[in-house]
């Protein structure tokens, strides 16, 4: 059965890895190593290098977050105890709990969003639609008067899109509003 993937910023524990026993010698090419060595198993969010506390040996830890825990899991079954671009085995484990990283849910932009709907649902998996895009500006009345004393205005875009999963049977909408200053209103 295919894992549900939700396209957001990875927050749980079990999607993330951590990585230790990385020489110190391959400090410069280090993090480029582990994103192509781990991204064999699916997209990564981010690789984070760490140098080792002082009271331990010389060398590095990383932190490798996946967007699916079920990837996070086959990469560290498969490389855990394997010497995948050094002379030393890496030890690999899933983290269990992670204190003091709360963070905020963020979406992911819409670029991310389609190459992790690619990459899990195969290319013409799914398709996309542009419902209604909208310039919105000044329907406030924000920029009428009092706007013409400041030099920087801003333009106010509503969207409208329709996503499509055909062969799941799936379709939806959503809706954005996206605003950018803009220095001269021409």
């Amino acid at each position: 059965m295919a894992e549900l993937v939700e396209f957001r910023v990875p927050s749980g524990s079990a999607r993330t890895l951590l990585v230790w026993g990385l020489e110190p010698q391959l400090e410069p090419g280090l993090e480029h190593s582990l994103f192509s060595a781990f991204s064999k198993f699916g997209p990564l969010y981010s690789v984070r290098v760490h140098r080792n506390a002082a009271v331990a040996e010389p060398g590095y830890y990383a932190l490798i977050k996946f967007y699916s825990a079920g990837d996070a899991s086959r990469a560290q079954r498969a490389c855990n105890g394997q010497r995948l671009f050094q002379k030393s085995p890496v030890k690999v484990c899933v983290c269990t709990k992670q204190k003091g990283f709360q963070q905020q849910v963020l979406a992911l932009n819409s670029t991310k969003c389609q190459e992790l709907a690619n990459h899990y649902l195969g290319f013409n998996g799914w398709s996309s639609r542009i419902i209604t895009l909208q310039n919105v500006s000044g329907l406030d009345g924000e920029n009428e008067e009092l706007g013409k004393a400041f030099e920087k205005r801003s333009v106010k875009y509503l969207c409208a899109v329709e996503v499509t999963l055909p062969k799941h049977g799936l379709r939806t909408r959503g809706v954005a509003l996206g605003e950018a200053e803009v220095e001269d209103a021409e």
